[in-house]
């Protein structure tokens, strides 16, 4: 997450008027504006997309814009094959996104730290599921965040069978720097999918935290889940077939762009370019498991 004066007066003026947008209504308008197939339309907004954001479309596996369909099928398009190579031993953790560290170490009991001077809770950020923040007291954290011209899909940072996945409904506050740091418990407040998976190295959870003008977030499980005003968190139905993805497979996608965060055991080790700040990119190696403190797979 690029930094940004945050003490400003325009600063808190951004903040302030974000408390005011109708969060849900300006996403709802941006999931129809994006995927509109009018050919002028979805031709006008990549064009100015482009104009304002370098993306390197050499990386696309296609690289002719007019091929896309709409806006949204060009801002996920896929990555051309071999571009992102996992190189990466058996106890290596790969970065499961393109995007900028905003903040990486040890949750501290329960607590994560936001930004400077701010943390949150581990309970909250998982909609009050206490046995399941309990298993990552003491554990490690890493909040990733997409910028627009990132990559937009998300990907296993190792190999895992799901469990469950949870919506929490929330507000749409942007994610950027400044929110990260003007608004309280940020990540707990915003509206969020929670993907919870068992691993050979303990329990693993992805967290894919909406923003304002994401128009909806997708699995490869569930497909889109788009924002809802729902009262509570809600579990969402259990696939058929049990779920098992390796490390490296997509595992799904921003629609408009926002923030992962990775939850993992005590035995997990960042490396030590993990720092806020620094870039990563799918598949290059953040961590690995310490064999001595790996625990047994959860049931």
């Amino acid at each position: 997450m690029a930094s940004a004066d945050t003490g400003g007066f325009g600063a808190r003026c951004f903040v302030a008027l974000q408390y005011l947008l109708p969060h849900h209504l300006l996403s709802r308008l941006v999931f129809w504006a994006t995927r509109s197939k009018c050919v002028w339309w979805k031709s006008w907004l990549i064009r100015s997309f482009l104009r304002h954001f370098d993306v390197n479309m050499a990386e696309a596996a296609e690289p002719d814009l007019f091929a896309y369909t709409s806006f949204n099928h060009f801002f996920t398009r896929a990555l051309r094959a071999g571009v992102r190579n996992t190189q990466a031993g058996a106890s290596s953790i790969v970065s499961p996104v393109d995007g900028t560290v905003s903040a990486a170490g040890t949750i501290h009991g329960d607590r994560l730290l936001q930004a400077k001077g701010h943390d949150y809770s581990l309970e909250d950020l998982l909609a009050g599921d206490a046995g399941l923040a309990r298993t990552f007291h003491g554990g490690k954290f890493a909040t990733l965040y997409l910028a627009p011209y990132n990559y937009h899909r998300i990907h296993m940072p190792l190999a895992g069978v799901l469990r469950t996945t949870t919506h929490v409904p929330g507000r749409l506050f942007s994610v950027n720097a400044i929110t990260a740091t003007l608004v309280p418990r940020l990540f707990a407040r915003n509206e969020r999918v929670i993907c919870a998976f068992d691993t050979d190295s303990g329990r693993l959870a992805v967290i894919l935290v909406g923003a304002l003008f994401v128009g909806s977030m997708a699995t490869v499980w569930a497909g889109d889940i788009t924002p809802r005003r729902a009262a509570r968190p809600t579990r969402l139905d259990a696939p058929a077939q049990p779920v098992r993805l390796e490390r490296g497979a997509e595992l799904g996608r921003f629609n408009m762009g926002s923030t992962v965060i990775l939850l993992l055991p005590n035995s997990a080790e960042w490396a030590d370019t993990l720092l806020a700040g620094s870039l990563v990119r799918v598949g290059e190696t953040i961590g690995r498991f310490n064999p001595s403190q790996a625990g047994a797979r959860l049931s």
